[in-house]
């Protein structure tokens, strides 16, 4: 399982908040990034938190300077609608893309960038709202807009697309710190076979062996308790080898 921290990113800073909300400033993106990585984090997010909202995409130079500097797989999230911004991206370093907003109303574009880069590449990102006992509604634009559609139905019709992994994030479990959102994760496991990246609630280490009990989760990615170091990337990382063996 690696460990993966995300950076929610809004203009120049990084930004974190309870359920998408109440944002705050941590820091600069480029000096936690290498923070993380000199921690040894295993990958990296860039979550551009207002990119599909303000239909623009500003990460690029924060990239290119990231990339210089880091040598773990760097993925970037928000403001992707098109082969241009993907093409931009990617020069610019990021190794992976993961697309969510852009999906609903252009599927075709996933064909076009996983033929293009590869399915290694190119990640269905699915932000996560409960509405009731095993179900879920997917949301877009860092969890501004509602979908109507269930996250389990999307997810499965999206798994043709041949995307490498899914970055699944609970939008309830967002910065709360209580653990993951252990049902919504056993329960699209029980629908696909595609890696899945669970983001959304780590606060403790046990949170970890919580989630492995009920699904198989390939990742984990990690804010919060990262940026106000609640826990040190060793120890998860040491915690996660553990359980492992």
């Amino acid at each position: 399982m690696r460990v993966i921290a995300r950076l929610d990113i809004k203009n120049e800073f990084v930004i974190k908040g309870i359920n998408f909300e109440g944002l705050r400033k941590i820091g600069n993106p480029n000096q936690i990034a290498k923070k993380f990585y000199e921690d040894g984090i295993d990958e990296i997010i860039y979550n551009d938190c207002v990119a599909s909202l303000y239909q623009r995409n500003s990460l690029e130079k924060i990239v290119k300077d990231t990339a210089k500097d880091i040598f773990v797989p760097l993925i970037v999230s928000g403001g992707i609608r098109s082969e241009k911004d993907a093409e931009l991206l990617m020069k610019n370093g990021a190794d992976k893309l993961a697309i969510n907003s852009a999906l609903f109303k252009n599927k075709e574009l996933a064909k076009l960038l996983v033929n293009k880069y590869g399915s290694q590449s190119i990640m269905l990102s699915v932000e996560a709202k409960k509405i009731s006992k095993n179900s879920w509604e997917a949301y877009i634009n860092f969890g501004r807009d509602k979908t109507n559609i269930d996250v389990i139905e999307w997810i499965k019709e999206m798994s043709s697309l041949n995307f490498g992994e899914i970055l699944l994030t609970s939008i309830d479990a967002d910065g709360v710190s209580n653990g993951f959102d252990v049902e919504l994760y056993e329960n699209v496991c029980k629908h696909i076979n595609i890696p899945i990246i669970a983001g959304g609630g780590f606060g403790k280490l046990n949170h970890i062996s919580e989630l492995k009990k009920y699904a198989k989760i390939d990742a984990i990615s990690i804010s919060k308790a990262l940026h106000y170091e609640k826990v040190k990337i060793n120890e998860i990382k040491d915690f996660v080898q553990n359980i492992n063996e």
